[in-house]
């Protein structure tokens, strides 16, 4: 990996927005427009909602009966097993095969362009693909069974996958050399054998739950207008009631804080005074680069700590409250990876595919917005998503908050949304 001061694809792959925290955009204007978005969100729904709406799993309209067929019938699922191993397959002779050069090799791009930020739009429109893809999985299924599986610890929830995910963002944002062949390998690797060791002790069932990229995936397709009922139907359905499905388990507040602390601090990452940190820092450039990443990642569980912790306080028989209002954080990421990646994906998206088909030296293609429609973007994808949020713990607040307490129930949620929403816009267009 060449030099911090560099903007070559190869450190772009580690960037989503590149140093772009000149755009023109008054800050005024936009943290004002945040907060009144804000506001006014929380003010009319303390007026005019006062009832749950939300169905959770229940709700949705049932797509026709030959659409259903189609998406479980073993042909459709074996199609996508195969794609998903194929795909797997290339990646793995890529970086055996291939030059050691990110700009000649498609092997970073589709690891942390194509997989990591081309999972979001792809979950969001057809619900948790990687479960289907998952090269890991098809290649378990196909492996012996030496002994009956043991079911995996509830204790444990998705806490494996939140530790991976947290290695992942490490290894995108922190590690030296990530684009490199022998650290992907290793990178790869390491993967590989902890998914498969855990899936040969506890069945596909540790997928579910351990494997980083179909929990991730599972998460965000939880905004998709697809998903299943609790009958198995597939159906159309609002994104709120998908949300409003997502199960408590232990560990999802701790993936979503992964999440949200692993974009905002790649918002960080490229900004000139942290450049400047990383290169006159007396602890080396990997080691501060982590000790930003994990603070990045513990000042977003704090900050939900408190409000959960404040929320408890104000009701004390709301005996999970970190886990009943998680899932109003998943739209805040959503909005934050849309603002972070939306030009990685674009410009080195196709980049990448063009590399994969066997043109050396793709060039990169021209940025599709001009700067004033991009900072537009990313300020708006941060807004909606911290407005969607607020809509999701309002009603979860109504459900869970006796009458006369349902609104303040929420004034912790709006003070942390709030101060996430600031933040964000601040790693935008500081």
């Amino acid at each position: 990996m060449t030099g911090l001061g560099d903007h070559s694809p190869a450190l772009t792959l580690a960037h989503g927005v590149g140093a772009q925290h000149d755009l023109p955009l008054s800050p005024f204007y936009a943290y004002a427009g945040a907060f009144a978005a804000l506001f006014v969100s929380f003010l009319s729904l303390g007026l005019l909602w006062s009832t749950s709406r939300f169905r959770g799993d229940r709700a949705g309209r049932p797509l026709p009966a030959a659409l259903q067929r189609l998406a479980d019938a073993p042909v459709t699922r074996a199609a996508l097993r195969l794609l998903g191993a194929a795909a797997g397959t290339a990646l793995v002779l890529h970086l055996l095969l291939g030059p050691d050069d990110p700009d000649r090799n498609p092997a970073p791009g589709a690891v942390y362009v194509l997989l990591w930020v081309g999972l979001v739009p792809a979950s969001l429109l057809l619900g948790p693909v990687w479960r289907l893809l998952n090269p890991l999985r098809t290649l378990h299924a196909l492996l012996p069974a030496r002994r009956p599986p043991r079911p995996v610890p509830a204790r444990l929830g998705t806490r494996p996958a939140a530790a991976g995910l947290l290695l992942f963002t490490w290894l995108e944002l922190a590690a030296p050399a990530h684009t490199t062949t022998p650290v992907l390998l290793t990178a790869l690797a390491v993967h590989a054998t902890v998914q498969l060791l855990g899936a040969a002790r506890h069945g596909a069932a540790w997928f579910d739950q351990a494997d980083p990229f179909e929990v991730y995936s599972s998460l965000l397709a939880r905004l998709s207008p697809l998903g299943r009922r609790a009958d198995g139907r597939l159906v159309v359905r609002s994104p709120f009631d998908g949300l409003d499905a997502t199960p408590p388990r232990p560990g999802l507040v701790a993936t979503v804080c992964v999440l949200l602390g692993s974009t905002a601090y790649d918002g960080l990452s490229d900004h000139p005074r942290w450049l400047t940190t990383l290169q006159t820092s007396p602890l080396g450039r990997t080691a501060t680069a982590t000790l930003g990443l994990l603070t990045a990642v513990a000042l977003v569980a704090a900050l939900y700590g408190l409000c959960a912790g404040a929320l408890r306080l104000l009701d004390r028989e709301l005996t999970t409250p970190l886990a009943s209002f998680a899932h109003s954080l998943l739209p805040i990421a959503l909005g934050y990876l849309v603002a972070h990646y939306f030009t990685l994906l674009v410009t080195e998206g196709p980049r990448t595919v063009i590399m994969a088909v066997g043109t050396d030296n793709a060039p990169s293609p021209a940025p599709p917005l001009s700067p004033g429609a991009l900072a537009t973007l990313q300020v708006t994808a941060v807004v909606t998503g911290h407005v969607l949020g607020v809509i999701a713990a309002h009603d979860r607040s109504v459900r869970l908050f006796p009458p006369d307490r349902a609104v303040a129930g929420q004034l912790p949620l709006f003070a942390l949304m709030l101060a996430y929403t600031l933040g964000g816009i601040g790693l935008l267009i500081a």
